[in-house]
């Protein structure tokens, strides 16, 4: 009798102490299979989201950009006299010659508008260029750390291709040829003569500065707005960020 005793007594003990054994392993299992059920996507479909994000971005940025009225009529981005020009336009709005202004306002945004679509292609090829560790750094920063990082990497290549098409722009549709009569006028005389300033770089750098302003509240919106989540990709990579 005391040798069953004995045999249940330690049989008991030996399935406490595997009981007491297996329940932290058995926690620890758990947790295990709680943090990888937890765990983000993983870092090729976060630079595919990422890259997705940006590829819808910057089409809707063109095709916004890229049409009649699309900086003229846009607020935010349109592209106004030169300011070292700006208080000799008041001038001329004062004595009546507004017109001359206002048509070379049309001019330059009319010119950022038709240079606005070659930017397609040259976008496109700076997504494909996106690393995994930069998407990583990209997806854990600001709500438009995309963008900058897309114009960090494509403002130089974008500024090569811009030149020669805003020129061309501005030639065909009579900038030139308004900037040329403004400086002509005694008012802006003294301004005529500047050689450090070139109205090429300057609606360039205005089309560019548009551009990546309206890319960036693409982006914005792709990060916050469930409804701009238009891909399944999309809201894998950033809905749980909500």
């Amino acid at each position: 009798m005391k040798r069953c005793v004995v045999t249940i007594f330690l049989s008991t003990g030996l399935l406490c102490t595997w009981a007491f054994a297996q329940s932290p392993l058995d926690d620890l299992r758990k947790r295990a299979e709680a943090a990888l059920g937890k765990r983000g996507p993983a870092d090729d479909r976060i630079a595919a989201g990422l890259k997705e994000a940006l590829t819808v971005s910057t089409r809707k940025a063109v095709a916004s950009t890229g049409r009649v009225d699309g900086f003229l009529k846009n607020a935010a981005i349109k592209i106004l006299l030169p300011e070292k020009l700006r208080s000799v336009g008041k001038g001329m709005r004062l004595v009546g010659m507004g017109q001359q202004v206002d048509a070379l306002e049309i001019g330059m945004n009319r010119a950022a508008e038709q240079a606005a679509p070659e930017a397609r292609q040259i976008f496109v090829n700076a997504v494909t260029k996106m690393s995994i560790a930069d998407a990583r750094q990209i997806l854990s920063g600001g709500d438009t750390a995309a963008t900058e990082y897309f114009k960090a990497k494509s403002t130089d290549e974008l500024t090569a291709a811009f030149a020669p098409i805003v020129h061309k722009s501005m030639e065909n549709v009579g900038v030139i040829r308004q900037y040329n009569q403004l400086m002509q006028n005694p008012m802006a005389g003294r301004l005529a003569e500047s050689k450090d300033f070139s109205l090429d770089k300057y609606v360039v750098g205005k089309t560019m500065d548009g551009l990546f302003y309206v890319i960036g509240e693409e982006e914005k919106k792709i990060r916050k707005d469930p409804a701009a989540q238009t891909t399944a990709l999309l809201r894998e990579i950033f809905g749980k960020k909500q």
